[in-house]
C-alpha cells in the first residue's frame, strides 16, 4: 500500500502546477477520483480569477449515517517548481531532485484523502458520506475557495490536509491577513541644481517607516513593509515612492486598529513634506478560532486516540482556505500531513508520516462514535 502512496504523491508532484495554473493537475486529479465513484465538479474559479483551471468538488457517498465531512488540500505549489521532481531516500525521505521545492505542499494532503478513500473502500469500511474540495490558488490568499459556490457543500466540518508539523498536530486559529499599499506623490525637481523645489517622496516614506516599528509592534500582531519602489533616476529628487506589507494577528479587531495607526502616521508625513498619498488594503483572510468542544476537534481527538497519535492542537499564523470556509458556517482544523521546511527548495515529506496520517484519516473518516468527555484535552494558545 506504500507503494501506491509513493506513486501517487510522485505523480502528483511532478507536475507543475503554480497558482493560476492548475490546468494539467487538476486533470490528472480527475483521473484518480473517477476510480472511487464520486461525482465531480469542476467550478468556474478560473475565468473568476484568470486562472486556467478552476476549484475542484466530489461527492463520495457513504453508508453510515449522519452529513458529509469535507476533506480539502490545494493543487496549486509556489514557485520554483519548473522541473521539479521527487526522490525517495532509504529513511523515507521526501525531497525534490534539483533546486526546486518539493511541492509536498499541498501534494501531500491531496495523495493522503486519494489513499484515505481507497483503503476505505478496498477494506470495505463503513464511513460517513465525503466531500472533497480541491481549491485553485490558495498560495495567493486563497483566491480559489474565495470564489467558490459553498451551495454545493452539505458539510459543516471540514479538515484542511495544509499544516507543518508532527503528524497529530492540528491549527485550530488562524489569524486575519491585511495587505496594503501605500503610494506617496512627490515632486520631481533637478537633484543638483534645485533640490529645494522637489518633493521627496521616499524621504516621506523613510519617515513614515522610522515610526511603525516592523516585526512585533505590537503583542499578538505582525506588520510587515515588504516591498518599497520609486523614483526616477540618481538625478532627480523621486516624484514617486510606492511602499506595500501586510499585518496579521488572530485578532480581526487588532489588524484595523492598527492600520488606523499606519494611516495616520503615512498622513501626517506627506502632509507636512507637502506629498499627496494614495493609501489602499485588503483584508485577504480573516481570523477564526474553533472551540475545543466542538464535534470537528473531538472526532480529531477519537481518530488520534485509536491511531496511537499524539495530538497537539494550537494556533497558527498561517492562512489556509479553511479560512474561507468558516465564513461560510464551516467549522474545522487545518492538520499535519508531513510537510516540512515549505515554500523553499529544502522542503521535504515523509512516507512513513504520510502512511501514519493515512490511518488518521481514514480513522475520521470511518467515526461514529458519540462524543465523550475523555475526548477533550487543553488547547495551546501558540
Amino acid at each position: 500500500m506504500s507503494n501506491r502512496l509513493w506513486n501517487t504523491f510522485r505523480e502528483l508532484s511532478d507536475i507543475y502546477s503554480p497558482s493560476y495554473r492548475e490546468r494539467e493537475f487538476c486533470d490528472a486529479l480527475v483521473k484518480k477520483l473517477q476510480g472511487l465513484s464520486g461525482n465531480i465538479i469542476e467550478d468556474d474559479a478560473g475565468s473568476k480569477i484568470q486562472g486556467n483551471c478552476g476549484n475542484l468538488y466530489c461527492y463520495i457517498p457513504g453508508c453510515l449515517s449522519g452529513p458529509p465531512l469535507l476533506f480539502s488540500a490545494h493543487m496549486d505549489t509556489v514557485e520554483p517548481a519548473k522541473g521539479k521532481q521527487a526522490v525517495l531516500h532509504a529513511n523515507g525521505d521526501i525531497t525534490s531532485a534539483g533546486n526546486t521545492i518539493l511541492g509536498a505542499d499541498d501534494v501531500a494532503g491531496i495523495s493522503i484523502i486519494l489513499e484515505a478513500i481507497t483503503r476505505l473502500k478496498e477494506q470495505n469500511i463503513p464511513h460517513q458520506p465525503i466531500e472533497l474540495l480541491f481549491p485553485v490558488a490558495e498560495e495567493k490568499y486563497g483566491e480559489g475557495s474565495s470564489v467558490f459556490d459553498y451551495s454545493m457543500v452539505k458539510a459543516k466540518e471540514a479538515y484542511v490536509l495544509d499544516l507543518s508539523g508532527a503528524i497529530g498536530e492540528a491549527a485550530n486559529a488562524a489569524p486575519t491577513i491585511m495587505s496594503f499599499e501605500i503610494k506617496i506623490h512627490g515632486k520631481a525637481a533637478h537633484a543638483g541644481f534645485a533640490p529645494k523645489n522637489g518633493i521627496h517622496a521616499i524621504a516621506v516614506a523613510a519617515n513614515a517607516i522610522a515610526r511603525l516599528t516592523q516585526g512585533e509592534p505590537i503583542p499578538g500582531l505582525t506588520f510587515n513593509i515588504g516591498r518599497i519602489t520609486g523614483g526616477e533616476a540618481n538625478n532627480i529628487v523621486p516624484s514617486m515612492c510606492i511602499i506595500s506589507g501586510e499585518m496579521r494577528s488572530l485578532d480581526h479587531n487588532a489588524v484595523l486598529s492598527y492600520w488606523d495607526k499606519v494611516k495616520t502616521v503615512f498622513n501626517a508625513e506627506a502632509a507636512k513634506a507637502g506629498a499627496r498619498i494614495e493609501i489602499k488594503h485588503k483584508v485577504e483572510l480573516r481570523a477564526y478560532e474553533t472551540p475545543p468542544d466542538s464535534p470537528v476537534v473531538k472526532r480529531f481527538l477519537r481518530a488520534c486516540k485509536k491511531t496511537g497519535i499524539t495530538p497537539n492542537i494550537h494556533s497558527t499564523y498561517g492562512g489556509s482556505d479553511l479560512n474561507n470556509f468558516v465564513l461560510h458556517g464551516i467549522t474545522g482544523l487545518v492538520i499535519a500531513c508531513s510537510m516540512h521546511e515549505v515554500h523553499s527548495p529544502r522542503e521535504y515529506s515523509n512516507l512513513h508520516e504520510l502512511e501514519n496520517c493515512v490511518r488518521l484519516v481514514m480513522e475520521m473518516m470511518a467515526d461514529h462514535e458519540e462524543v465523550s468527555d475523555e475526548n477533550t484535552i487543553a488547547i495551546s494558545a501558540d
